[in-house]
């Protein structure tokens, strides 16, 4: 079994947990989550804490789905307490970024600008030139982050582009130095 797994998930004070036909629903005051559990596992509640385990010991492929299985309950319960944000930079001359309402728009070098919407549950805020993007669900905010990453990847020559806000990229020489550097 996986070490994680055996780990129980400590439920955080508002946070309600319900089962419904094979899924758990979280509430806390974020918003509202659900996943549905795997077929061989057994999730229980009791005494604030959620524990993962197997129905049939003897099954080898479920093992590993015990730990993911914890994961996202656990990510579940801290996202609709505290929630999730990832950060984004832009660097590059004339690079700008703005919000409406649900809508980021942003200007990286193209001939127009690109509008993206935010889906229920993500916010978009922009300061300067670093747009945040938060909301109750782990996975849709790593997604749409790398999608706006997506729109203009960093370069590695000069470094323009979106990056993650610790996000270290690898710079390369360019072809005058490389020239100079060959004599």
């Amino acid at each position: 079994m996986s070490k994680l797994a055996k780990k129980p998930v400590s439920i955080k004070e508002g946070v309600n947990i319900t089962f419904e036909n094979d899924t758990i629903k979280v509430t806390g005051p974020n918003g509202n989550l659900s996943f549905g559990i795997p077929t061989g596992v057994d999730v229980k509640v009791a005494d604030g804490r959620v524990s993962v385990s197997l129905k049939d010991k003897n099954q080898e492929g479920l093992k590993p789905v015990l730990g993911l299985t914890r994961a996202l309950i656990s990510n579940m319960v801290t996202g609709v307490v505290t929630g999730f944000e990832k950060k984004l930079e832009l660097s590059g001359v004339g690079y700008r970024a703005q919000t409406a309402g649900r809508d980021l728009t942003i200007s990286v070098g193209f001939s127009h600008p690109v509008k993206i919407t935010a889906p229920d549950g993500l916010t978009f805020a922009v300061d300067e030139n670093i747009i945040t993007v938060t909301g109750a669900n782990k996975d849709m905010v790593g997604n749409m982050a790398a999608r706006i990453r997506s729109i203009r990847p960093p370069e590695p020559y000069k470094g323009k582009g979106i990056k993650y806000k610790d996000e270290r990229i690898r710079r390369k020489v360019g072809k005058a130095a490389k020239a100079l550097g060959a004599k």
